[in-house]
């Protein structure tokens, strides 16, 4: 049997606000809400299999070392989509601009960094 992956948890200014872009965004549903680990909050949004927990600490510090330079690093979230041109307008309505756009066997991508610098890759198969 394969594993399937469940959920990734990781650190955002503002867990709510993180969790309302991916509803508008993704079709993503708010599963739970609440107190956390050393007086943060969380919130868990996705569907009824998989979700990203979002995190905020009492006191947030942005980070500015980038990913991929670091080993353990976030490098992006791949979210895959069945519209993806839709999804496009979307993520530019939330406020983020899409870049680097490709098409490539076996479908599109685009990617954009949130408002926490997190890079996310937008993927539609054909």
């Amino acid at each position: 049997m394969m594993a399937t992956l469940e959920h990734t948890n990781f650190t955002v200014r503002n867990p709510q606000a993180t969790a309302a872009w991916m509803q508008d965004v993704f079709g993503w549903k708010t599963r739970w809400e609440g107190p956390a680990i050393a007086g943060g909050y969380t919130v868990h949004v996705g569907g009824a299999h998989t979700y990203l927990a979002l995190y905020a600490p009492a006191d947030p510090k942005p980070s500015g070392e980038s990913s991929y330079d670091i080993v353990g690093g976030l490098n992006h979230v791949g979210v895959l989509v069945e519209d993806i041109d839709a999804t496009e307008a979307k993520v530019r309505a939330a406020g983020f601009e899409p870049h680097n756009h490709a098409d490539y066997e076996p479908g599109r991508r685009f990617y954009f960094d949130d408002d926490n610098g997190i890079e996310f890759e937008v993927v539609q198969y054909d």
